[in-house]
Order: C-alpha cells, then structure tokens, then sequence
C-alpha cells in the first residue's frame, strides 16, 4: 500500500497549478501524439507497433508510488516509470516543470515531466503516450495542438472479445470498465479536439496515425465518430440488461 505523506501540499500545488514560461518553450517545439481510449481497445499495443518506426519517443511518467511486480517482473527505473520521492516531485510541481499531474486513489501522484518532453524535442521525434480524458483535457489547456486521439473498437461484440483474450473477468469487473467506457465515449464525444479511430487491426491503426502524426488538415472522422456513437450505445444497453 501506498501512502501520501505530503497529499495536502500536493492537492495546493495542483490546485493552482501553472506550467513555468521555460516548460512552455519546450512545448512549442514539441510534437505530441496521446491515446485515449476504452479499456481493451488497444492502445499500448498500437504504441508498441509505431515505436518500431524510429520516429517516436514513449513518454516515460513520473510516479511516486513504489516499484512492483508485474507478470513475475520487477518494474525498473526508467523503463515502466521515473520512480521518484514526494519530496522531488513536488519540487517540481512547484516549479512548474510538468505538462499533467493528478493524485491517484489519494495513494500517489503520477504525470508528465516536461523532461521527458524535452528528450523527444532533442531527438527530434514524436513525443508519444496513452491518456485518460481527464488527463487529456489538462493537456489540451496546455497544448491544445498535440494530436488526441481517440481509440475504439470496431464493435461491442469485438471489444468484449478482446478484454475477454487479456484473461478471464469476474462480470462485476467486465461490468465497471464498461461502465468507464460510457463516460469516456461521451466525454470525447463532447469535445472538438479528438480525432476518433476505429481500431480494426493493430497494425493497419498503427500505420493510419503514423500518417495522421504528419498532416496539417486531419481527414474526416465521421465513420469512426459513427461507430463510437454505436458503441456508447450498445455499452449502455448492455449496462441495462
């Protein structure tokens, strides 16, 4: 378990949070790409597949919660996360040298450092992540000319299959994430700033937003909103049932 020892000073810090004038340089110089997306709709896959490409860097987010075990694996410093101290996070979030950054189940804070963002810049590539639209939103105050884009299935029969090939899940659990996924369709939905995708392979998606990361005038979008609006309303019958 997890424990904020400074969650207050934190919560004022984010509250009235600024990005410094030094961190809004580097955002202008740097080309950001970030999925948003339900649950199982293929997100890190589809980051897996355009990092062969060269031409991204995986933004790497600071956390404060501590390494742990996944599928038999220790996490590592700098490859799953920045492990960092409350203390030097919170420096700089002081400083205002993150791009995002919430309190997580009120157990840690996690966000992207402009540090990361920096690197990309540098290496001239494309700053590359997943989101929640929470998250997104924040972002898009502070960059409102990075690519959001949103990840759907082709369809509700699809996507359960999908979630269903991660491993079996308890039905109060298949039933939560399906319940996020309502709030997240309809979230983006309301917003201008995405541009929706419809995830019929990986490798197909991969190689459609490797060609939207290079255009000026995104291409329209109205199947894909189609498709997610069928999809909100089949998660919602589904939820009725």
């Amino acid at each position: 378990m997890n424990e904020l020892k400074l969650i207050d000073e934190f919560r004022q810090v984010l509250a009235n949070y600024h990005i410094s004038d030094q961190a809004k340089q580097i955002l202008e110089r740097t080309k950001l790409v970030l999925l948003i997306g339900p649950s199982s709709s293929g997100r890190n896959t589809i980051i897996n597949e355009l990092l062969q490409a060269g031409a991204y860097h995986y933004i790497i987010s600071d956390t404060t919660r501590k390494p742990r075990v996944n599928n038999g694996v220790m996490e590592q410093d700098g490859r799953e996360y920045w492990f960092r101290s409350e203390e030097e996070l919170l420096i700089d979030l002081q400083s205002g040298s993150f791009l995002e950054a919430a309190i997580i189940h009120n157990q840690q804070v996690s966000g992207i450092s402009i540090r990361e963002l920096e690197v990309a810049a540098n290496e001239g590539k494309i700053a590359i992540n997943e989101v929640e639209v929470v998250g997104a939103d924040n972002i898009h105050a502070a960059k409102p000319d990075a690519l959001f884009i949103f990840v759907v299935p082709p369809s509700f029969d699809e996507w359960m299959t999908r979630m269903k090939l991660r491993g079996e899940l308890p039905p109060d659990e298949t039933r939560r994430r399906v319940s996020s996924a309502v709030k997240e369709i309809t979230t983006a939905l309301e917003r201008d700033y995405y541009h929706f995708v419809v995830n019929e392979t990986f490798k197909h998606t991969a190689r459609d937003i490797y060609a939207l990361s290079s255009v000026h005038n995104l291409p329209d979008d109205s199947h894909a909103r189609t498709v997610a609006r069928q999809l909100l309303a089949d998660t919602q019958a589904f939820l009725a049932s």
